[in-house]
């Protein structure tokens, strides 16, 4: 190791010293063996090949679960389910990435990243096209938009979550948010895609020209990734990290915190028809959603590297909590509601943007893998039935079509749930640190 390498090591374990018991444990050796990747990381190089490989991953995985919305809406209107039963499938998909999180990081330890993401975006694309074939049968979809779909998601994000850390540390919060702002932009382009293809081609068209598109752009990204170094073996959980309250309670608050967060791009199409906008602005709402969902995550993933990934997070979800308690219940026309929708998704993606980084700085980089494996995993809860609770609660009090009023209490229901995490994010990061304006 060259002498530069041994300041910044002794710098960190300067600053774990500082910190509190759970920074640093000397019968844990992990945070030791983490300062010491760290301090040889490249913070560049072909790093910056890794994370453009992951973001086009993201663009699909994360954009396409983020645009269900935009083909659930004809769906509804053709009379072939409920919204709340439709909303399952795409909950579906986003959930089984946090049901098989700690089975696709065992995946990934076995064969590489490379090919767990190439079996990924194999099965993403699958999940799409045999879609096109099932607009007719409610079944059909669940197994194909919602689980084959849902594999590929948790293969993808397994690997983009962890492979970064490998090659970033001052610079980690910027390029786990680059690789997330991905699918944010993926989902502004995929929502007005969607809606034109749904326009011209039909539903089932749309399903399989997205899977192609997924097929040829993504396959030859996921080629891209490789692995600066073996991945740290692990058993199946490890326990050891339950020990740690901070770990606890960033399992609790990731779990609250995933209830909320497909609601709005879920509902905001059907939103927009109840207060009178065309199909075609709701489509465009959904898109400046996750456009400014790519900014937000960018955005928090600068200011976790400049204020710390605690304080980022907590601010995120803050902000979540605030734009759906009130903002969003008062928006009964386009020019409001384009103000949650920029809120709202910014904040949005600040939780997918800072949570690597989160992980990474509180539970060490070589443990990466399975403490972010174990914490998606408490995601299953929201993910599964975040989304359809809201489409519970908004047939309780008169359904898609009644006013916009009928949506106050799925959104309130919403609200509630991202000011919980926040709590829980806060309670963490004053354990850390007491002072306010310190960098966590």
């Amino acid at each position: 190791m060259n002498s530069t390498s041994t300041i910044e090591l002794e710098g960190f374990q300067e600053a774990s010293a500082q910190g509190s018991q759970d920074d640093f444990r000397p019968s844990d050796n992990v945070i030791a063996q983490s300062q010491l990747a760290d301090s040889n990381v490249p913070d560049g190089g072909y790093g910056w090949v890794i994370v453009s490989a992951c973001a086009v991953l993201t663009f699909w995985f994360v954009g396409t679960t983020y645009c269900w919305g935009v083909i659930q809406t004809p769906l509804v209107q053709e009379g072939l389910a409920s919204p709340s039963t439709l909303s399952f499938v795409g909950s579906l998909a986003v959930g089984l990435n946090a049901v098989f999180a700690i089975t696709s990081s065992r995946l990934m330890q076995g064969i590489g990243a490379k090919w767990t993401a190439v079996l990924g975006i194999m099965l993403l694309s699958a999940g799409e096209l045999f879609a096109g074939f099932a607009t007719k049968s409610v079944g059909g979809l669940f197994a194909t938009a919602g689980f084959t779909l849902g594999v590929g998601v948790s293969l993808c994000f397994v690997t983009v979550s962890t492979v970064t850390a490998q090659y970033f540390f001052r610079k980690r919060g910027l390029a786990n948010g680059i690789v997330f702002a991905g699918g944010g932009l993926g989902g502004a382009i995929i929502s007005f895609a969607m809606d034109g293809l749904i326009n011209r081609l039909g539903v089932a068209w749309t399903f399989r020209v997205i899977g192609l598109l997924q097929l040829a752009t993504g396959l030859p990204a996921a080629l891209l990734i490789k692995e600066r170094a073996e991945a740290r073996k692990h058993s199946f959980i490890d326990w050891q990290l339950f020990r740690d309250s901070s770990f606890v309670l960033i399992f609790l608050a990731g779990a609250i915190a995933t209830f909320p967060l497909f609601v709005p791009p879920f509902f905001l199409p059907l939103y927009s028809r109840s207060i009178g906008l065309t199909s075609s602005a709701g489509a465009g709402l959904v898109a400046g959603f996750n456009f400014s969902s790519a900014l937000g995550r960018v955005g928090f993933g600068l200011l976790a590297d400049g204020i710390g990934p605690l304080n980022s997070l907590f601010i995120g979800l803050i902000l979540s909590a605030t734009s759906m308690l009130a903002v969003w219940p008062i928006s009964g026309s386009l020019a409001p509601l384009t103000v949650f929708v920029i809120i709202n998704g910014a904040a949005n993606g600040s939780f997918f943007a800072t949570m690597p980084t989160v992980v990474g700085h509180l539970f060490g980089s070589v443990r990466v893998a399975v403490a972010m494996a174990t914490i998606v995993t408490s995601w299953s809860g929201g993910y599964l039935l975040g989304a359809p609770i809201a489409g519970y609660i908004l047939e309780a009090y008169g359904g898609p079509d009644a006013s916009f009023a009928a949506y106050r209490p799925a959104i309130y229901y919403s609200g509630g749930m991202a000011f919980g995490a926040a709590a829980l994010v806060a309670a963490v990061r004053l354990r850390k640190e007491m002072k306010l304006f310190k960098k966590v």
